[in-house]
């Protein structure tokens, strides 16, 4: 497991049975855009299938942000449901997990990472990230609406 720890307060950690699910859930459902109204029972077996990262307090352990990867760990990565509190914003926490998990990804071979954003362009392009060269290679089967 990685722990990483910063001397401003704040810790990283890939353990997924630190996550704070009922947190977690609270972000995505409540305040995020992308994953509005979304059940924690879903929440959680997206957790289990994934990688993830998160940032906590280290004054109270309190997990402050969070980050998932969908990854086959060899070739393809999809970074989602990055998430940072709102009381937390400000101290460069998505810029950590998003690196880390850059990284992590990248020691073990995976050399394409994939995300969507509808407002962070910038802090990714930071980190790397750039519009698709071809997004008429890529499709989508989209069944949310489905019943």
């Amino acid at each position: 497991m990685l722990t990483i720890t910063r001397g401003d307060g704040y810790e990283l950690s890939d353990d997924p049975r630190r996550i704070d699910i009922d947190r977690v859930h609270r972000w995505l459902s409540t305040e995020s855009y992308w994953a509005k109204g979304r059940s924690r029972a879903l929440v959680a077996r997206s957790i289990m299938g994934s990688t993830v990262f998160a940032a906590y307090r280290t004054t109270d352990g309190a997990q402050v942000a969070f980050a998932r990867v969908v990854t086959d760990g060899a070739t393809f990565a999809w970074l989602c449901d990055v998430f940072v509190d709102r009381a937390e914003r400000g101290h460069g926490l998505g810029t950590w997990l998003v690196s880390t998990a850059r990284d992590e990804l990248a020691a073990r071979g995976v050399r394409r990472i994939l995300l969507a954003t509808a407002d962070a362009h910038g802090v990714y392009a930071k980190l790397g990230f750039e519009a698709l060269v071809e997004p008429a290679r890529w499709m989508q089967l989209d069944q949310r609406d489905q019943g």
